[in-house]
């Protein structure tokens, strides 16, 4: 049973629009649906957090209006998770659970899980399952043992397409960019724990703003690349450079290859341009563009 995923993330919608750094979310959002418009048999869009680059519910609201107009359009399902720039408040006012059918309507059952927005759905027997690893002021994140123990219930039973996994902070991290391993999921081991010898095809996560694949035990991690901006790690390790340049992913699960990863590239003039480079173990803003 094959499924096709549209995996979008980090689109820092505000309420005024523009993000934190004058960048146009809302706009990039918009081209990038544009330009994926004719990419074929698509049965669901993942949207793995950071909706909000103020956590606010207007911001969270624009981004289901976008991305639920292209899925009525094509009939599939959209679901949401929370990301480290979300507020739950926003997020809940606006999204709910995070789940919704092709007409907008919420699919998702949540998790009894204080304090976090976990829930699941099932698609065409594709079972999809989105975690909430926000800890309110980091930028990291966390996965609670209470919402551990309520992803191993659900991961008990098999589903008939099996399942992916969705949250926003990566559990793999690359020795080699030293700032990484500082904001991305921490002690992932518990989250292997759990996944392992289960049923999950793969573990969708955001956060980075560029593409990254590894593995958690036996499980693959994908990390697609931010929709506001995306990461240039041509950059020196030490810094983090910001650049123009929508990316998105589709997943292809199900089929002989599976899971396979398609990067996709919204085409825009300004694409690289430089928006912000700084150093995140100082938090001070670097003087030269390289």
């Amino acid at each position: 049973m094959a499924h096709r995923v549209l995996h979008l993330s980090d689109t820092h919608v505000s309420r005024t629009g523009p993000d934190e750094d004058g960048v146009d979310g809302l706009a990039a959002l918009n081209g990038l649906l544009y330009d994926v418009r004719r990419v074929p048999e698509l049965d669901l869009i993942v949207v793995s957090g950071d909706i909000a680059d103020d956590g606010s519910e207007e911001g969270c609201t624009a981004v289901r209006r976008a991305v639920g107009e292209f899925a009525a359009e094509r009939g599939i399902p959209h679901v949401y998770c929370t990301g480290n720039h979300d507020r739950r408040e926003g997020f809940t006012a606006a999204l709910g659970s995070g789940h919704f059918g092709p007409d907008g309507l919420s699919i998702g059952r949540r998790a009894d899980v204080a304090g976090a927005i976990a829930a699941v759905s099932e698609i065409a027997g594709l079972r999809v399952i989105t975690l909430d690893s926000l800890i309110p002021g980091e930028t990291h994140g966390v996965l609670g043992d209470d919402q551990l123990d309520w992803l191993a219930a659900e991961l008990e039973t098999p589903a008939p397409a099996g399942s992916i996994v969705v949250l926003h902070h990566p559990p793999i991290s690359v020795d080699a960019i030293p700032y990484l391993e500082s904001v991305v999921l921490q002690e992932p081991e518990k989250l292997a724990g759990v996944v392992a010898g289960t049923d999950v095809q793969a573990v969708l996560c955001g956060h980075l703003h560029h593409q990254l694949s590894g593995r958690l035990g036996d499980k693959p991690v994908w990390v697609t690349p931010g929709v506001v901006t995306r990461v240039d790690l041509t950059a020196p390790s030490a810094l983090v450079r910001g650049v123009l340049g929508a990316g998105a992913t589709i997943i292809d699960l199900g089929g002989p290859f599976a899971p396979m990863f398609h990067t996709l590239h919204a085409r825009s003039p300004q694409a690289g341009t430089e928006v912000y480079v700084y150093n995140p173990l100082t938090g001070a803003d670097a003087a030269e563009n390289f």
